[in-house]
């Protein structure tokens, strides 16, 4: 398992200095219908915008 979980989205309400994650889980998923072969196919849904 990761030991930090890095993201540059410091919209959502998560991020935290130095492109850290705080969520306490990440919930990551196909974008597509079918198997991801490219981090392009992927979404995060753990964020949370800060607005």
């Amino acid at each position: 398992m990761a030991k930090d979980v890095l993201c540059e989205v410091n919209s959502c309400k998560f991020w935290a200095a130095g492109n850290h994650c705080h969520a306490s889980s990440i919930y990551v998923v196909n974008n597509r219908d079918k198997q991801a072969k490219h981090s392009e196919e992927t979404d995060c849904k753990t964020f949370e915008s800060k607005l």
